[in-house]
């Protein structure tokens, strides 16, 4: 997730000290007031403040839930275009931000990540292995429509997740809460091991599945590396401004 000032703390601010030291110097003062070259504002990125502000704005309107609805419905006809015409239909979903939803801790962290300390919220910092720990996130309702109208039509349903095998009791006690159940299998990283890159790890747990003789014939997930790699007939990616995970 991105990491915030609450993170970074003193770092944060030398770093703006230093950005604004840097514009004086290159663009001089006039009038007792800095002046700004125009090269120095098309250089400079989007405001954090305002970033965050915007996205959360996107949540908060409902533009946030549309755009994930609109994607699923695709997902959904096209798999039921599928399934009666291959042999072992299967489908394959990512669990964070595409099945189950994790703006509660999102919201408490404004946008930051703590891999540990407490979860209490509303209050925040929430620790992400406490979160998990309250298997309290929501599902994500059209995956969850798309995840029950996929099993009707005798496809089989993968969960192939980023998250540990530490915490497999939980995650799975938070799928069924949140009302998935008779999922094919839930798969989740080897504890200790990681990979330079999430599609390093995922793509191969897809190629297992097909080696088990099941065609694959959508994979739905949140961020590109969710769906690189292949091992799929169509993929569908769900809008995710919060966080990116290479």
């Amino acid at each position: 997730m991105f990491e915030t000032m609450k993170q970074v703390g003193i770092g944060t601010v030398q770093a703006g000290a230093a950005a604004i030291l840097f514009v004086f110097l290159i663009s001089g003062v006039e009038g007792g007031r800095p002046v700004t070259s125009e090269a120095a504002i098309h250089s400079s990125p989007a405001n954090l403040g305002d970033l965050k502000s915007h996205i959360t704005e996107y949540k908060r309107s409902g533009s946030y839930d549309r755009d994930v609805a609109a994607v699923l419905s695709s997902a959904q006809a096209y798999i039921a275009s599928r399934a009666s015409v291959v042999s072992k239909p299967a489908i394959v979903l990512d669990i964070d931000e595409t099945s189950l939803s994790n703006w509660a801790q999102i919201q408490a962290n404004d946008y930051g990540r703590f891999s540990t300390g407490p979860c209490d919220l509303p209050v925040g910092p929430c620790g992400q292995a406490n979160w998990f720990a309250r298997a309290e996130a929501e599902a994500i309702q059209p995956t969850l429509a798309l995840f029950n109208s996929a099993k009707l039509m005798g496809v089989a349903v993968f969960f192939i997740s980023g998250r540990s095998e530490t915490v497999r009791e939980a995650t799975e006690a938070n799928l069924r809460k949140a009302g998935f159940e008779n999922w094919a299998a839930v798969i989740m990283r080897a504890r200790g091991t990681s990979t330079p890159f999430t599609a390093d790890y995922k793509a191969p747990e897809r190629a297992k599945i097909e080696a088990r003789g099941f065609s694959i014939i959508a994979n739905i997930g949140d961020q590109p590396s969710d769906l690189s790699g292949g091992k799929a007939e169509r993929t569908f990616l769900l809008p995710n401004p919060f966080y990116r995970i290479p």
